[in-house]
């Protein structure tokens, strides 16, 4: 069945909180922060809003330093787990506003559109690393590495594939495969990434790159319990979206996200990286899958990876950008007036 596009201006749009629907509803677009169906919306505004953050307020010295130091397994991860970073934030920053066109909850799309702002800020970071650290031709070569390594370029494709399915074809069932796409892509594929910065950290390696991911992972994170939060709501309004074949569908894609990540991960980093191996990087990706399922009622997809292996313990250490646990909306920072975590729970 085809989703329905919104309409822009709508004079004739439902107001009454009961009939607003996540998708095929009759919205006027009115911003009302006074009256919203989706209770959770106002801490997730609240909570997005006062994480701002400026790439280029973060100390690079170091890292030019230490990046002409990195051995040649460092630099090949780096750079090609770098340009991976690159390609989703840019995916996310045209993809966002195409979902935005078919979702009828105005609350919502406020949400979706400062994650796009967001997304769009990942992308200045990575380009304000690159820019220090590098040269200009190194520059260009990472930025575009997703176009010319194919094992990169094959694992885009899985996320970027079904992200065109729906933008060429308007169906609920390739909006609902989109929605767990996002997912995939932020809960496990940005996850991972961003462990392998955590552990140039562990050894005193590239800290202002680690400090920029910690700030870029606290947006993940929120972006990350925004999906979750509108594919939760979907189950309860699209039931026919949420068949045990369809939920078996979106935990193969679960799945098949956490193989991709495991596959990337031999090629990129092996056992060849100080303080990693493969064994510690396939429990923490499944573990990551087995989370992500979870979050969503799938249950479980890897028997014995429920809990965070201890031997990737530090990655949740590391993931606080202030290096302090917070309460929920907390916020207890060392470099920004305003600003808090989600704790990982999804």
């Amino acid at each position: 069945m085809e989703v329905k596009r919104k309409a822009l201006f709508n004079e004739k749009g439902d107001i009454e909180l009961s009939k607003r629907r996540m998708i095929n509803g009759n919205t006027t677009n009115l911003n009302d922060f006074n009256n919203m169906k989706y209770s959770w919306v106002s801490d997730w505004y609240r909570l997005a809003m006062n994480n701002f953050w400026i790439p280029e307020e973060i100390n690079l010295t170091q890292d030019i330093k230490d990046y002409r130091k990195l051995d040649a397994t460092e630099k090949t991860a780096y750079d090609k787990i770098l340009s991976f970073l690159v390609f989703l934030d840019s995916l996310q920053s045209a993809n966002l506003p195409n979902l935005s066109e078919f979702i009828t909850a105005n609350e919502v799309n406020l949400c979706l559109n400062i994650q796009t702002y967001q997304e769009s800020v990942h992308s200045q970071s990575y380009g304000y690393i690159l820019d220090t650290i590098c040269s200009p031709e190194e520059r260009t070569e990472i930025l575009y590495q997703w176009k010319d390594d194919p094992i990169l370029l094959a694992r885009n494709k899985f996320i970027g594939d079904q992200y065109n399915d729906f933008y060429y074809e308007r169906t609920e069932d390739n909006l609902a495969k989109t929605l767990v796409a996002n997912y995939v892509l932020e809960g496990i594929y940005f996850y991972s990434g961003f462990m392998f910065f955590y552990s140039l950290g562990r050894i005193g390696k590239m800290p202002g790159t680690v400090q920029e991911i910690r700030y870029i992972n606290r947006d993940e994170n929120s972006h990350l319990w925004l999906f979750r939060s509108i594919i939760l709501e979907l189950k309860k309004e699209e039931p026919q979206l949420f068949t045990d074949e369809k939920i078996e569908e979106y935990r193969s894609m679960i799945e098949r996200g956490v193989e991709e990540e495991i596959k990337w991960a031999e090629y990129a980093i092996g056992n060849n990286v100080k303080g990693l191996s493969m064994d510690m990087i396939r429990s923490y990706i499944k573990y990551l899958g087995n989370l992500r399922s979870k979050g969503l009622g799938f249950g479980i997809i890897y028997p014995g990876f429920e809990k965070e292996p201890e031997s990737m313990a530090w990655v949740s250490e590391y993931s606080d950008p202030n290096m302090v646990k917070t309460d929920f909306f907390e916020a207890k920072v060392s470099a920004y007036a305003k600003s808090s975590v989600i704790e990982d729970d999804l």
